[in-house]
């Protein structure tokens, strides 16, 4: 018998190449789906294609949208980008790294290639534990999103598709989140996370998405594969 497809979300990430794994593991034939946004840490789209090749996807769209025309966000427009917050200032309020509407906009993408593919399963890595306050990463979203996909495609419609939306990651810590990685086999050294990486690549080891990454590795008692600014380098803590 022929696999179940599913659509996955991939930034590149800790926890979209997490979820990809996951995916995988739970016998799906994957769909990789990559967007290069106008984002300043592009370099993520390169990080994706790696792990989409790493973890065996089917096949791996990277498509292009260009959400600077909005700006309203330190990723998508010239606002500076927050570095050196403390862990309980990161999971308070919604940062200026928020990006209007971004989950909305990709999952409205990959429910469109979903339909076209005959899937009914889309996974995304959202998380409501570790996360930076983002509004589109709570179950509740997912759960809005989710009733309001079931009306919007003429397979649903149709009672041909009937949409799943897998968060595989929404209850977990970021370390726990590492450890499941891990034991997947997933190679963290082919992932990206930084906002604000250097001209060479590095990661600043200062933004909210470095601090909460540095953190999860340390909790997780393994070492954080990528690469820092030599600067920060003390942030990296082994097993």
């Amino acid at each position: 018998m022929a696999r179940r497809r599913a659509v996955v979300l991939l930034s590149g990430g800790v926890d979209s190449t997490t979820t990809l794994a996951i995916a995988r593991a739970e016998g799906f034939e994957t769909y990789a789906l990559t967007f290069r946004y106008g984002q300043r840490h592009e370099i993520e789209v390169e990080a994706a294609r790696r792990v989409a090749r790493s973890l065996g996807a089917k096949e791996h769209a990277v498509v292009g949208i260009d959400l600077t025309l909005f700006g309203g966000s330190a990723l998508t427009a010239d606002i500076p980008v927050p570095k050196d917050r403390a862990a309980d200032e990161i999971a308070s309020g919604i940062p200026v790294t928020y990006v209007p509407a971004r989950n909305t906009i990709f999952l409205s993408f990959a429910l469109a290639w979903a339909e076209v593919l005959g899937a009914g399963d889309i996974f995304i890595g959202v998380n409501a534990l570790d996360y930076s306050g983002y509004p589109d990463c709570r179950p509740e979203y997912i759960e809005a999103y989710q009733r309001m996909a079931d009306l919007a495609t003429k397979a649903g419609v149709e009672g041909r598709q009937r949409l799943k939306i897998h968060t595989p990651l929404i209850g977990l810590k970021k370390h726990e989140i590492i450890r499941r990685g891990l034991e997947l086999g997933v190679d963290y050294s082919l992932t990206h996370s930084c906002y604000d990486p250097l001209p060479g690549g590095e990661a600043c080891g200062r933004c909210d998405s470095c601090i909460l990454r540095i953190k999860g590795f340390a909790e997780a008692g393994v070492q954080d594969p990528i690469k820092y600014a030599a600067k920060y380098a003390g942030y990296r803590v082994g097993p």
